[in-house]
């Protein structure tokens, strides 16, 4: 008797583990997705080479991913999927007629843009509803943002819109498109793909992983877990959230401290997790495009927005920037193109004030930069291309520029953002660096760690990809069983599993 209330003890806590927890979600850095994916690994060497069987197969997996990821909003990315499937297929049909296809756009646009509106602005639309007509006039009930919806929302609109333009033509099997857009290792925080990169990747019959890309997978995987579960979650949790909540003091130094704290922070965490995508994807035998090339080497904020979040900042020049005129039709609408891509940017992040300060303020720095190196012969757009004196100091003003505007990101109204400002003009000694060491100092060191290998020589990343290619299976697992351990033990020190969602899932 008491074997058989083991087994069903042990039976609902694994039923209860493969089931969407909305309290802890998995991530690509959690214990379960890590074991799970080697169980998937073994059904994905005996179909790879069929294309059929191999795209189902993923399919299914990423979907069952997905719904631990954000549960039954599984449905939402179908309906999505489903929707824009045809609607592509439809505009493909009026293309071969002699025609554009242009209200079946308008027709995918209006139902992705609501979906984004929905989560996004929803909560805002019905307070303002309710404050002008009553309390209760408007009731959307919680809304719960799903996890990845701006990610597979934004793909399926570039899927559509290539489609118009002539880019790509529709896939030919709708197996095919859910592919593309439940692609477990993106679909989650991306990186978003081209369509016209990744289709033929879908179709292809075999996929093919060669000496060097395993090598390149390992280290991408086990720096990024490294990154996103270990320095990231880490630093947040022994320096910004006790700077943040007060425990350090109101100093003006804290504030700094924190700032340059969160800025490598959020690196860490986003790019740490697009590397953990990007590797798992290359030992699957695709390729996911680069998100992140050291954005605080940038020397002008052009630079920089080619450097951060890269897939995004593509995405939007492509199907935003251009869409609005890019540079077609003038120097004056060049500027307002670009300061309104920026301040749409801003609010697909997040909707308040602070954001809109934030995104304005991105574009008219883009805009004044464009404006420089149309007046200043030889400026320059990289820093590669500079002077190195000129170079650094370029480096340094754009690396503050970036710093003295997170707090911005940090808090949702503008008392919280004035409230840090003020504290570092005037609550400001340098001597509180000290207490500060005292309290914090693992955080500290961590925050210099982690701008370190930022700044490292991008030569040692080949080196090293080259190196773990050439040790083989063996040193390759070595590699990957040390970056789980720091994992681990990580997650032992601040009782966290997989480090948390990134922090970019919240936007």
């Amino acid at each position: 008797m008491d074997f058989f209330t083991f087994d069903s003890e042990v039976w609902t806590k694994l039923v209860g583990l493969l089931q969407y927890d909305s309290m802890s979600p998995m991530t690509l850095a959690s214990g379960f997705f890590l074991f799970a994916f080697l169980i998937f690994g073994l059904g994905y060497m005996a179909v790879r080479n069929h294309r059929t069987m191999r795209t189902l197969y993923v399919v299914i997996i990423s979907s069952y991913f997905y719904y631990k990821i954000s549960g039954l909003y599984l449905l939402l990315l179908l309906a999505v999927a489903i929707s824009d499937y045809l609607i592509g297929r439809g505009i493909a049909s009026c293309l071969a007629k002699g025609k554009r296809g242009r209200a079946l756009v308008a027709l995918s646009m209006v139902v992705n843009i609501s979906i984004l509106a929905y989560f996004k602005v929803g909560g805002l639309f019905e307070e303002a509803i309710n404050s002008l007509f009553g309390a209760g006039t408007l009731n959307l009930g919680a809304i719960v943002v799903p996890a990845g919806v701006s990610f597979f929302v934004f793909q399926s609109i570039s899927y559509v819109i290539d489609i118009s333009r002539g880019v790509i033509k529709p896939v030919a099997r709708f197996i095919d498109y859910l592919f593309l857009l439940s692609f477990f290792p993106k679909v989650f925080l991306g990186p978003l793909v081209r369509n016209k990169e990744f289709i033929p990747q879908i179709e292809r019959e075999s996929v093919v992983v060669t000496r060097e890309d395993q090598g390149r997978a390992v280290v991408l995987i086990a720096s990024g877990l490294v990154k996103y579960a270990v320095i990231a979650k880490a630093i947040d949790s022994i320096l910004l959230i006790p700077a943040v909540s007060g425990e350090f003091g109101e100093s003006g130094v804290v504030m700094l401290v924190a700032l340059y704290a969160f800025g490598i922070r959020l690196y860490c965490d986003f790019s740490g997790y697009s590397d953990i995508a990007i590797g798992i994807a290359l030992v699957m035998g695709y390729k996911l495009p680069d998100n992140f090339d050291a954005p605080f080497k940038s020397a002008t904020i052009t630079e920089f927005w080619r450097r951060w979040h890269i897939s995004l900042s593509t995405w939007l020049r492509d199907y935003l920037y251009i869409s609005l005129g890019g540079n077609r039709k003038g120097r004056v609408r060049t500027y307002l193109n670009l300061t309104i891509t920026m301040f749409i940017c801003a609010m697909w992040h997040k909707v308040n004030l602070p954001y809109v300060v934030w995104g304005l303020m991105q574009g008219v720095g883009l805009a004044l930069h464009k404006f420089w190196l149309e007046q200043v012969p030889g400026s320059k757009i990289k820093g590669e291309d500079m002077k190195l004196g000129w170079r650094i100091l370029s480096t340094f003003v754009l690396f503050h520029f970036m710093t003295l505007l997170w707090p911005m990101l940090c808090y949702d109204d503008w008392a919280g953002v004035s409230t840090l400002y003020e504290r570092m003009i005037f609550n400001f000694s340098a001597t509180d660096i000290v207490p500060l060491a005292h309290k914090a100092g693992f955080g500290l060191v961590l925050v210099l760690i982690g701008y370190a290998f930022h700044f490292l020589p991008k030569s040692l990343n080949a080196k090293a990809i080259s190196l773990v290619t050439r040790s083989g299976f063996v040193g390759q697992l070595v590699v990957m069983v040390v970056a789980i351990w720091l994992v681990m033990q990580c997650q032992l020190m601040l009782a966290a599993e997989g480090g948390g969602l990134p922090v970019y899932a919240a936007f």
